[in-house]
């Protein structure tokens, strides 16, 4: 059985500055403290077909593919090589404009856990609470990256400056 979870964040950030970190797609690991880097995989740099190889800090990684793109609005990604007991993951991400300096960030997540109805209870228990929380940080990330410019990782401390970009 399939779960899905999404988040959103309202920020003090243009949605023109939000997609231009967007849309650096192997750029990722400059906001989601989790990521050591995301190279691209293939000839495709870019928009529908782009690939990157997202290698978290532990040493995993995971392929994400992106089959759906909105320029200037987001895109929806497959992902695969994942070491996770999944069957499946589609993850997407977008930016909506409020206003010149307004915008809502977009996450989502639609997955199959392997295991019957053990692995839907653990992705009911376990994995949709803690990717909620990963959506939060990841958000929170991409706005103050986007804002400063500054990569973010686990040691960076956003707490002072998040007061003027996060409006909830």
């Amino acid at each position: 059985m399939a779960h899905h979870i999404e988040r959103t964040l309202k920020v003090n950030v243009s949605a023109e500055k939000i997609w231009q970190v967007l849309e650096n797609y192997n750029g990722i690991e400059n906001f989601a403290t989790t990521i050591k880097s995301s190279p691209i995989v293939g000839d495709i740099k870019s928009g529908l077909g782009a690939k990157r190889k997202c290698t978290f800090n532990d040493g995993s990684s995971l392929v994400e593919e992106i089959i759906e793109f909105n320029q200037g609005q987001g895109y929806k990604m497959e992902l695969s090589e994942y070491p996770y007991l999944l069957i499946s993951m589609i993850a997407e991400m977008r930016v909506t404009k409020i206003d010149a300096n307004t915008s809502e960030l977009f996450m989502s997540s639609d997955f199959i856990v392997k295991g019957g109805p053990l692995g839907w209870l653990m992705g009911t228990l376990l994995m949709s609470p803690m990717m909620k929380g990963v959506f939060k940080k990841v958000m929170t990330g991409l706005a103050y990256h986007a804002v400063t410019g500054k990569r973010v990782d686990e040691k960076t401390s956003m707490s002072d400056e998040l007061g003027n970009i996060v409006l909830n």
